[in-house]
């Protein structure tokens, strides 16, 4: 089982952030959450452990409570 690593651990972070914003220019709302689900159910199935994708959901949702 492994743990969620909440530390930066992407190799150039701000190109790739860069890169999700052009991903989304020019989308409608609806377009861009679409986008937003079908990443999500991408990288989901890529990590494959769910014990991960638990401790994930668990911290965004922690995250937006704090909001």
């Amino acid at each position: 089982m492994s743990d969620l690593i909440l530390t930066s651990n992407i190799e150039g972070a701000d190109d790739f952030y860069a890169e999700l914003l052009t991903t989304h220019e020019g989308l409608e709302t609806a377009d861009s959450n679409a986008l937003n689900a079908r990443l999500v159910l991408i990288l989901a199935n890529h990590i494959g452990d769910r014990s991960v994708l638990s401790q994930a959901l668990r911290a965004a949702k922690l995250t937006t409570e704090e909001d």
